[in-house]
């Protein structure tokens, strides 16, 4: 039976353990032993208490491997990749960091490595759709809107992070990127606020956030931007809270101790923003992808709402994040993904059989993208099952 070590025991790498624990060898590793001993009393994996910051522990943990799945917080992610390609294994990655990528691109190819980065639902699942349907017809327009929320909105802020909060915070300090007209366009995270209403949902605000990520450069199309969902009223907070300096990570002294405010705000954060087992939460996205095909408009719509899991309690986006990550590990383990270097999910989209597969994935767990293609007229709609 092959071996895969999650690097990483939080809610999406549990949730991942749990999908993989029967048909191979699942190990997670994670500093938090409390952590790690709730996992092993509830999944049949092992685990390593392991200090995953660390480059030496990391080899020695993935030695026996054959293959890495990354799920260390985003501030992590990037090291701990360079360390995974370096050492020669094969990586499958949810990390959200800041730094450029295909910067390992060089390295993976030297070791022979597959390395898979941003395998989630957005990134993730978002740039595996474009990917594909950019092999299929001439695309101008792309589209992503996502937002992962609690079904009960509860003062003062509405919201729960199935995550680290400092990673949910990164993406309100990261300047977001989209493409307008062929040109790049850089604004403020949390800027041009607009609201969206959903069936069975309600009134959602959409913001920008920098979740293109390396669709800009891989996929050179007219227009394409994407765009974070809360319940109204989460920009002004966080913009609040940004603009004060709670974000900050210049120290300064307080009676004579010198500390970030940005460290404060996350530990003040974590307790009101975690989600526990008894809150249940959702997960919402659509894709828009715009073009012509055979000399005709064509516009794809993928829907995807998701909820907790009843039976096994899992978070929506904890599934939702980790399916793409574990349906992707499962096509580099089998050959049907073997493009050495590194690859964004849309690589993997554009693959033969490979989006079609991990939509099909996705649908066996019960979560359910919805995929609509409107040609013409908004009353010629082929749905594809």
């Amino acid at each position: 039976m092959k071996k895969i070590i999650i690097l990483g025991g939080g809610m999406v790498g549990g949730a991942m353990a749990r999908d993989l624990m029967n048909d191979f060898d699942v190990v997670v590793a994670d500093l938090d032993a409390t952590r790690l001993a709730e996992l092993k009393d509830t999944l049949n994996i092992d685990v390593l208490e392991a200090d995953l910051s660390k480059s030496d522990v990391v080899r020695q943990a993935i030695a026996p491997a054959d293959l890495v799945i990354g799920a260390v917080p985003g501030f992590m992610g990037f090291e701990t990749m360079r360390t995974v390609i370096d050492a020669g294994k094969n990586i499958v990655d949810i990390s959200f960091y800041p730094e450029d990528p295909f910067e390992l691109d060089a390295l993976a190819k030297e070791r022979g490595v597959i390395a898979i980065m941003d395998c989630g639902v957005a990134p993730g699942i978002s740039n595996l759709s474009l990917g594909y349907y950019n092999t299929q017809f001439k695309v101008d327009g792309f589209r992503c809107l996502v937002g992962g929320l609690p079904r009960v909105r509860r003062w003062p802020y509405e919201y729960k992070a199935p995550f680290s909060p400092i990673d949910v915070i990164e993406e309100y300090l990261r300047p977001a990127r989209y493409v307008r007209d062929g040109e790049e366009v850089v604004m403020p995270a949390l800027s041009e606020p607009e609201l969206i209403d959903f069936e069975d949902i309600g009134t959602l605000e959409a913001f920008n956030t920098d979740g293109l990520r390396s669709l800009i450069e891989t996929i050179p199309i007219p227009d394409m931007i994407e765009k974070t969902m809360r319940y109204p009223g989460h920009i002004e907070k966080m913009r609040m809270l940004r603009e004060s300096g709670f974000f900050s990570e210049e120290l300064m002294d307080v009676k004579g101790t010198q500390i970030r405010p940005i460290d404060v705000t996350t530990a003040l954060l974590f307790p009101i923003w975690k989600l526990t087992p008894q809150d249940e939460e959702f997960t919402i996205m659509r894709i828009e992808v715009k073009g012509v095909k055979d000399d005709q408009p064509i516009k794809v719509q993928i829907d995807m709402l998701d909820r907790t899991d009843p039976e096994t309690g899992l978070s929506s986006m904890a599934r939702t994040t980790g399916f793409p990550c574990t349906g992707t590990a499962r096509l580099v383990l089998d050959g049907s993904y073997s493009h050495i270097g590194i690859s964004p999910p849309e690589y993997v989209g554009a693959a033969d059989g490979c989006f079609d597969k991990l939509i099909a994935y996705q649908r066996e767990r019960n979560v359910d993208y919805q995929i609509k293609i409107l040609f013409d007229s908004p009353t010629k709609i082929d749905y594809i099952k």
